[in-house]
């Protein structure tokens, strides 16, 4: 017969069934319950906000080229330079908005004070084009004022950008339990779905909004999406009664510099690190870092183990002194996807183009559906968006049963097997961008002599590679972080879009240096007098070399489920040689 405290503790068994494992907390406090809070009660919220928040960036990111050209009256080379920068630092930006949700506000009060930031910028860009004191005059370049005012604008957009964007992700995927198979299988679903947002968005700021900036002009075009801003705010907001929250867990940089630190010391101290060489780690269940699970030893790049290693004179609470093992293998965690973060860049630096020189190409090419319509050359990256649209729901549904009946992996394919076809299916992008521009320049020069459909394919491949990639990264980067390296480690891979697009901005500046500058060179005013071609060829060639590099990297990865089956292995063999010996 059950007595009153049995019944008690049956009923605290059964509480305990329906908890989180992986210590995310509701908005009281408390460890989340699963059946009231995550998963996808809280996934809409999120991914409405991406769509919102995606509408209005894409909006100006593919019409910034023209509004620049037309009202500030720049040259193409250098509106698409200043384009590319501005993209570059937005992108770049998020490595700011990581380190400060992981280490003093968390993700979801990140996303809401940079969306704010956000919402400021898209109001000054609206009145920058809203009134003619802030534009220059026909025939006259912009004055210092009005280039300072708009720039000023696109910066605090770019900084809003920088600490939303490693952060929502993030925040969606910490509404699944690791602990849990079927919030796992949710989890990868949602990276799918989140892209399908992103694409969503962009597909609704390049055609919607950028045919309002057409034509009722830029006021309209930019004041649509303030106000989609502002209430991506409040889409966010009506969620929170179902969020699951990451608490900060201190700065991981901090934490990197210290294992960096000590490493150094020891070493010049001596200190060896050997088989039996025991290492410092916390006895309490968790680890010292707040809220962060302990990790186990690995053996790759040893040398920091030297860190955590006791010796003489330590003080043990002192981390600038002795670190832990899970602090030790937390940075080893990051610098682990250095390498296949480095070897994934140039994809970036092709991705820059969709938004501005394969938009020069459609300017000049026959834009016309139809007798009555004319679609504006800002919508024109939708051919790459629609792609995502397609492919996410047919890789979700058809591709990923398909190949799991040939590789037993629970996703078809692998995260770094997914990334590599993005990568390839880049060459023949630029490739078929070189092509088309080449017939384009020496067969139908005269404007609107050839049809802007020819641009689907480059435009198709390209958008094809984002996709495979793009969901890769996404799944590779967050479950190779450790608990308090989520967003830093969704920055990272997003800071590549920026470098990629610096690195283009470069690229095309060495360009004209080199080939002649804007008057003779490749890349001038006149696209028809340019060499277009020969600069996607170049590009083409970049994302070739850059795949090959990229399979041998990949190739040598260990991450974390393969790193600790290494070190279990090792212990093994260590552990038999010791009975055999005896």
């Amino acid at each position: 017969m059950d007595t009153p405290n049995s019944k008690q503790y049956y009923k605290e068994e059964m509480d305990m069934t329906y908890l989180v494992s992986n210590d995310r907390v509701d908005r009281h406090g408390k460890i989340a319950d699963k059946r009231t809070t995550g998963g996808w009660k809280a996934a809409p919220f999120i991914i409405v906000n991406e769509v919102i928040e995606r509408l209005a960036f894409f909006a100006i990111a593919v019409n910034i080229t023209t509004y620049l050209v037309a009202e500030m009256h720049q040259s193409i080379p250098d509106a698409v330079t200043h384009v590319t920068d501005w993209i570059g630092a937005a992108y770049v930006l998020t490595l700011l908005g990581a380190f400060l949700a992981d280490a003093y506000l968390g993700r979801f009060r990140t996303i809401v004070v940079f969306s704010a930031i956000y919402a400021v910028g898209m109001v000054l860009l609206t009145v920058s084009a809203s009134f003619d004191t802030l534009r220059p005059q026909t025939g006259k370049k912009a004055s210092n004022y009005q280039v300072s005012f708009l720039y000023g604008a696109l910066g605090l957009i770019a900084l809003g950008t920088g600490g939303i964007k490693p952060c929502v992700s993030s925040f969606g995927a910490d509404q699944f339990d690791e602990g849990d198979e079927k919030e796992v299988q949710m989890k990868y679903s949602f990276f799918n779905w989140f892209y399908f947002a992103i694409n969503m968005g962009a597909i609704l700021g390049i055609t919607l909004l950028v045919y309002i900036q057409d034509k009722l002009g830029w006021s309209w075009g930019f004041g649509i999406p303030t106000v989609t801003t502002i209430l991506s705010i409040v889409v966010l907001a009506a969620g929170v009664r179902y969020y699951r929250f990451q608490k900060p867990m201190g700065s991981p940089f901090t934490r990197f510099l210290q294992v960096i630190v000590v490493s150094i010391k020891k070493h010049r101290r001596g200190v060896l690190v050997q088989n039996e060489t025991s290492l410092y780690e916390v006895e309490t269940t968790y680890s010292d870092i707040i809220g962060a699970r302990k990790l186990p030893h690995t053996r790759q790049y040893r040398f920091f183990d030297k860190a955590a290693v006791i010796a003489e004179k330590d003080t043990i609470s002192n981390r600038w002194c002795l670190c832990t093992v899970t602090q030790v293998e937390e940075f080893k965690s990051f610098i682990k996807v250095l390498p296949i973060w480095a070897s994934t860049i140039a994809l970036a630096i092709s991705l820059s183009q969709m938004s501005t020189f394969f938009l020069t190409q459609a300017n000049v090419m026959n834009r016309k559906l139809g007798n009555n319509f004319e679609i504006p050359v800002g919508s024109i990256p939708v051919f790459g968006a629609i792609n995502g649209l397609i492919l996410v729901p047919f890789y979700e549904k058809f591709i990923i049963p398909f190949l799991r009946k040939f590789t037993g992996h629970h996703r078809g394919i692998t995260s770094l097997q997914r990334m590599g076809v993005g990568l390839f299916i880049s060459i023949f992008a630029m490739a078929s961008a070189a092509l088309i521009e080449k017939i384009r320049r020496e067969h139908y020069p005269k404007k609107n002599s050839m049809s802007v459909f020819w641009l689907l394919p480059q435009f198709f491949l390209i958008g094809a590679a984002e996709v495979f990639t793009y969901v890769g990264q996404l799944e590779f980067f967050y479950d190779e972080a450790t608990d308090g390296t989520k967003s830093i480690s969704s920055a990272l891979f997003l800071s590549e879009i920026g470098i990629g697009s610096w690195l283009s901005t470069a690229l095309v500046k060495i360009i004209i240096a080199t080939t002649g500058g804007q008057e003779k060179g490749w890349l001038r005013n006149n696209l028809n007098n340019s060499k277009l071609d020969l600069f996607f060829w170049i590009l083409a060639g970049i994302n070739a070399i850059n795949f090959l590099v990229y399979l041998m990297v990949a190739k040598f990865h260990k991450g974390k489920g393969s790193a600790v089956r290494d070190e279990i292995m090792v212990e093994l063999e260590f552990s038999n040689g010791q009975q055999t010996q005896a």
